[in-house]
């Protein structure tokens, strides 16, 4: 009886450490060689994020960078959760950050459409209304961070703000 029970204690204590593990690892970031190799798009290309401001709602400078930084944050925020690998290939190279224009609520739609179908993290803004614009205005997208090549195909037509 006295050696079962140190077996099962063994046993317990075994998948505790284990599981212990496992769990440290996840948390701070180890991952094996094989998993750092499959990545969310098959790209060597830099990574970007994406900011298309609407210029037809002439906002001031401070409002559009205010706009931005929203979507850059919710873009973040967004990627932490669903491209974590993404995110750190972005970060590890540069953060870069493009600022592009449009005159069109529609196309900004379009292009967020376009970007979700591609898998894209997006982060569509809408202005709450208290200073410059209407309410519910459609200000700014994020697209990314991603591989600059695959954001490109959604946003490559746009001119830099």
């Amino acid at each position: 009886m006295e050696l079962n029970i140190s077996f099962l204690s063994g046993l317990g204590c075994g998948i505790c450490i284990g599981i212990s593990i496992f769990a440290l690892r996840k948390y701070f970031g180890f991952v094996s060689d094989t998993a750092k190799a499959v990545q969310k798009f098959a790209s060597d290309s830099e990574y970007k994020l994406v900011l298309v401001v609407r210029t037809d709602l002439n906002m001031g400078k401070g409002k559009i960078a205010a706009q931005c930084s929203h979507a850059a944050v919710g873009a973040f925020e967004k990627a932490q959760r669903k491209d974590p690998e993404g995110l750190k290939s972005w970060q590890m190279t540069g953060q870069a950050k493009i600022a592009l224009k449009t005159d069109s609520v529609d196309e900004i739609k379009q292009i967020a459409d376009n970007a979700k179908k591609m898998g894209l993290i997006t982060s569509l803004i809408r202005d709450a209304g208290r200073t410059q614009i209407a309410p519910n205005s459609i200000t700014v997208l994020g697209v990314g961070p991603a591989p600059k090549d695959v954001i490109d195909k959604v946003t490559g037509h746009l001119k830099l703000l």
